[in-house]
């Protein structure tokens, strides 16, 4: 039964990362937190495993997406290049404070980040452009800020680097393409640093360091698989009633999150 539960998040968060360029986490992490709670070997590092097996599916989830925009020409690699330095450093910053938190703090974390995207993308406000490209200053200075937000809550941080992109006059198919490669760094980084830090502290089978190895082999599978056809569907159709739905959902998962953390 478990591994249709980890099939089945898998593909709805490949498909919403090749379609909003967000990675898949926000899907993931309230569903590994509810999953992972109900084993007693778990529950008590269950957000920080969520995070980290979040991050690390983006491992394989990213690189899918990423080529299936790649072949679209929509990656706008010397910006991605530009931001991964500063990605790289934010993303390391936010694992080590995660890892300082309790599970109830980092969930409420999540929820309270979660309740802001789901606001926002059920509003269903459109993206005011800027009309300029941001300087390398710039880049660098909002890549640290969305690296460590997004290895501290577990996503690969295209809902804040593809508004981001469409700030400062991307189209939104570049945007999202570019949102999605500039996760990469945040997934090695983030993954890395998780496994490192939970390598004295969860003592259950099946885990390396703080990432659970079932979980991220059974989503990442079927995230890939699912990840292009998202990428597909972002170039054919407009996202705005995805985004309305997906930030519902959002919200009902920030919920949940929240009342497990004050529970």
């Amino acid at each position: 039964m478990i591994w249709i539960e980890f099939a089945l998040t898998g593909i709805v968060a490949g498909f919403l990362a090749g379609y909003l360029g967000i990675g898949g986490g926000l899907v993931l992490v309230p569903v590994l937190v509810y999953i992972l709670s109900r084993e007693p070997a778990t529950a008590a590092y269950a957000t920080h495993m969520a995070v980290a097996t979040s991050l690390s599916t983006m491992l394989l989830t990213s690189l899918s997406s990423i080529a299936a925009h790649h072949r679209r020409g929509a990656v706008r690699w010397p910006l991605t290049a530009q931001l991964a330095p500063a990605l790289l450093a934010g993303a390391i910053g936010g694992a080590l404070i995660a890892h300082r938190l309790t599970s109830d703090v980092l969930a409420a974390v999540f929820g309270a980040f979660a309740t802001v995207v789901g606001v926002h993308m059920l509003s269903g406000k459109k993206q005011d452009v800027h009309g300029r490209p941001a300087g390398p200053v710039k880049n660098s200075l909002a890549g640290v800020v969305f690296g460590a937000v997004s290895s501290l809550v577990g996503i690969g941080g295209g809902n804040m680097t593809a508004p981001w992109f469409m700030w400062h006059g991307y189209r939104p198919q570049a945007a999202v393409a570019t949102a999605a490669a500039c996760g990469y760094p945040i997934a090695v980084a983030g993954t890395w640093l998780y496994v490192w830090l939970g390598r004295d502290v969860v003592a259950s089978p099946g885990t390396l360091g703080y990432v659970y190895l079932p979980a991220f082999l059974g989503i990442s599978v079927f995230a890939a698989l699912a990840a292009p056809l998202g990428a597909a569907a972002v170039h054919r159709t407009p996202p705005e009633r995805v985004r309305r739905l997906f930030g519902a959902f959002l919200l009902l998962m920030a919920l949940r999150m929240l009342s497990t953390a004050w529970a």
